[in-house]
């Protein structure tokens, strides 16, 4: 049987707040669904997952992103084809959002407000993934 894999992959962008240094999370409003997110999207042809991350967080937030901890990945049906995200912690670097198509909207909260703003319940765990990335050892 052919496998009929949805692969995608993505980051849970963070920055340090330019007021106070608290940790920021970026989601991203996409208007096709009318939901709340992670930068995210399917990979191009022979991309590779980590490229394909990189490269959904700059078209959907406009900023470059450094990358950190793998985070996990999340299977779940669309349609009824199995999709698989693969994600990584990254720390957003130089850029600046355009809205688009796409993306219409970004918002940079802190994780208890980004966990509430989310609309798909399993992304709630990639900010708790991200915390504890983030913890010293």
């Amino acid at each position: 049987m052919a496998d009929d894999t949805i692969h995608a992959a993505g980051c849970v962008l963070w920055r340090r707040s330019p007021v106070d240094s608290a940790l920021e999370i970026c989601l991203v409003h996409r208007p096709k669904y009318d939901d709340w997110s992670h930068p995210k999207g399917k990979l191009k042809r022979g991309e590779g997952f980590l490229t394909g991350a990189l490269r959904e967080v700059e078209e959907e937030t406009g900023y470059d992103a450094v990358p950190g901890a793998v985070l996990p990945t999340l299977r779940y049906i669309v349609g009824e084809r199995p999709k698989e995200v693969r994600y990584w912690a990254a720390e957003a670097a130089a850029g600046r959002f355009v809205p688009n198509d796409e993306v219409d909207r970004v918002l940079w909260l802190s994780p208890t407000a980004a966990r509430h703003r989310l609309t798909q319940p399993r992304d709630r765990d990639l900010v708790d993934a991200l915390l504890n990335a983030l913890r010293p050892a």
